[in-house]
């Protein structure tokens, strides 16, 4: 009975292994899943701001915008990507707590989280999310306001040109506004599984 359980244990860790020899991305032309009508266009940012706004996300050209936004509606405690609070901080006032080590046990007392972005779609509004630069996933994931902070050169234009940056990162989430499910009414609710908010800022 042991030789046959350590035979499935064996044959189950050995599938779990990374592949020695992956397979290559398939090839596909770069107007395969581009979106009819789009056109090419002369901001990326101004673009992605409108696609974002029709899926019910939020994007600010300055962080100062954003303090404003948060400050009306007040969010005023939440958690900050180390690396990121360096940058933005001091746009935020002495009426903000702002953590920057994210406290599971705390969890629900977070309004808002904020961390990198590893990317933007122009064509269709979405957020690009990466392990590799995200420091802590539960805060783009747990708190009501996910807060995504973009530079404008990570902007990509269409998907095709986003899935060409994808690279070995194992886990890649783009985000088109906030979390959505809906039942076989066909009710929307926002906000279920995910972040009932969705923001990106530019900094």
């Amino acid at each position: 009975m042991s030789e046959s359980r350590e035979a499935i244990f064996s044959r189950i860790r050995g599938a779990l292994q990374p592949l020695h020899d992956r397979a290559p991305y398939p090839e596909y032309p770069d107007n395969v899943a581009t979106l009819a009508g789009a056109g090419a266009a002369a901001d990326l940012w101004t673009a992605f701001k409108v696609r974002t706004q029709l899926v019910n996300g939020l994007a600010f050209d300055n962080v100062a915008a954003l303090v404003d936004w948060l400050r009306e509606k007040k969010h005023l405690r939440g958690y900050c990507d180390p690396a990121l609070w360096a940058e933005i901080g001091g746009s935020f006032g002495d009426d903000f707590h702002v953590e920057r080590v994210f406290d599971r046990s705390q969890i629900d007392t977070y309004q808002f989280g904020i961390t990198h972005a590893a990317g933007a779609l122009a064509e269709t509004g979405s957020v690009i999310l990466k392990d590799a630069t995200t420091a802590s996933r539960l805060a783009a994931l747990a708190p009501w306001v996910h807060i995504a902070v973009l530079k404008r050169e990570q902007i990509f234009p269409d998907v095709a040109a986003a899935v060409r940056s994808l690279g070995s990162d194992p886990n890649v989430i783009w985000c088109t506004g906030p979390s959505k499910t809906a039942d076989v009414e066909g009710i929307l609710i926002q906000g279920v599984h995910g972040p009932g908010v969705q923001i990106t800022v530019l900094a």
